[in-house]
């Protein structure tokens, strides 16, 4: 029994848990390399994916319930700690799993990883919180406090979000963060059609997305491992990151820079509207270089792209003024809008790392205008939605560049077209995709 218990959902998620939470790996990398590396059945990866994403997405709330049944957190090992978030999580929030199947396994798995006294631990706690009942969050006092701990998200951040959209939207968003990511995917279409896609993935629900016609939401499996994935025929990518380059209405004679491309997802979208023209696509990492090339290279438009090592913040080193057309600076940021797919991201950032991005941002932007065309257009995107990191750096752009102007940010789909701001915001609540910012500037 306890060599196989090694190999089940439950185990492998306490190890996932435990090296997300000690070593800041990310969830969405080490849980894909867990399902290759187990060659886990379908129920099984489903079970692991919920369990990490779960405890990961509830970690305020999972804890703020165990301090309840725990005199001394603190000193209780990673692992053991994990295993007790990860049968709460069961209990309250997976309602098909019984309290005896999640016993059982915590309890074996305390065996298998820890020693008589763990088990004995491990199991007192369960069976306190069995008969004694979880917390009421709707009591805590401190409206703060309750909507930080109800939505697990740290309270500057709730305090930060309420700030600068108001409390009724703040709350908005917070209800939406903790479900589960749309799998998303891009059609290629030099290489196929919505129609042959569906006859090509049968085993998957795909339905048109809210947001871009170029977007499909797939349901019913792992998108990476099918053959149109690897065959470049589809992208993974999520709607609101489709859009960026979407609303530049790229001209398949264009010169583009891509300033921050890699892992590449929109500089192989830019090369798709291109035939006599190039994106140059650039990234400060050697191997990231190699993955824009191989992403180019799976989407069959590697004539129109043209990767190269380099820190967008040296661009006027290697390119003279005038050189492109259009400019996408898919800027580096908090990555405040993905808490969706990388729930991890709310404990690690604070509201400092957003202003010193800013700086970064502007920088970027500082180095790539003078490389842009008279008449050409400069895309700005950031996957976050703190204000600091978007209009903030527009705003600070602008008044430094007297011959850049901010034109209002079109998409096809026409998205939010009353807005009264230039630039276009997607909330995570707004279609259940990503958090996302882009502005549209224009050198005069």
């Amino acid at each position: 029994m306890s060599n196989k218990i090694k190999h089940t959902p439950r185990y492998l998620a306490v190890q996932l848990l435990e090296k997300v939470s000690q070593q800041g790996s990310y969830s969405n990398l080490s849980l894909n390399q867990t399902i290759q590396k187990e060659q886990l059945s379908k129920p099984d990866s489903n079970l692991l994916t919920n369990l990490v994403y779960g405890v990961i997405q509830h970690r305020l709330t999972l804890e703020y319930w165990l301090t309840a049944f725990v005199k001394n957190p603190k000193k209780m090992a990673p692992w053991v700690k994990e295993l007790l978030l990860s049968a709460i999580y069961q209990m309250e929030y997976l309602d098909k799993i019984p309290n005896r199947a999640i016993f059982n396994e915590s309890i074996e798995i305390a065996k298998v990883k820890g020693h008589a006294g763990t088990r004995k631990f491990v199991t007192g706690v369960l069976h306190a919180i069995e008969r004694q009942g979880l917390a009421d969050l709707s009591q805590i006092s401190d409206p703060l406090k309750r909507l930080s701990i109800q939505s697990s998200t740290p309270v500057w951040l709730v305090q930060e979000l309420t700030k600068q959209v108001g409390a009724k939207k703040a709350q908005s968003i917070l209800a939406t963060i903790n479900q589960a990511p749309v799998q998303a995917i891009r059609i290629n279409q030099k290489l196929t059609t919505k129609a042959a896609l569906e006859a090509a993935l049968p085993d998957f629900q795909l339905e048109a997305s809210p947001v871009t016609p170029l977007a499909l939401r797939a349901q019913g499996g792992f998108i990476p491992a099918t053959q149109a994935f690897q065959t470049g025929e589809v992208f993974v990518q999520d709607e609101s990151a489709m859009l960026a380059v979407e609303s530049m209405q790229v001209q398949a004679d264009d010169q583009v820079l891509d300033a921050c491309a890699a892992p590449g997802g929109k500089t192989t979208q830019i090369a798709m509207s291109l035939t006599t023209g190039r994106v140059t696509a650039l990234d400060i990492h050697a191997h990231k270089v190699k993955l824009i090339e191989a992403n180019a290279k799976r989407a069959q438009v590697q004539d129109q792209v043209h990767a190269l090592q380099l820190d967008a913040r040296k661009v006027q080193d290697k390119f003279p003024a005038a050189s492109f057309d259009k400019i996408l600076v898919d800027a580096p940021c908090s990555g405040i809008g993905l808490l969706r797919r990388k729930p991890e991201i709310k404990y690690t950032k604070k509201l400092q790392d957003s202003e010193n991005l800013a700086k970064i941002q502007k920088d970027i932007l500082d180095q790539v205008a003078p490389t842009l065309k008279p008449g050409g257009v400069l895309t700005y995107s950031t996957c976050t939605i703190l204000n600091q990191e978007n209009q903030g750096v527009i705003d600070a752009f602008l008044k430094d560049y007297p011959d850049f102007e901010q034109v209002k940010t079109q998409t096809q789909n026409q998205l939010k077209a009353d807005r009264d701001e230039l630039g276009l915001t997607i909330y995570p609540d707004d279609y259940l995709s990503d958090g996302f910012f882009i502005a549209t500037l224009r050198k005069k």
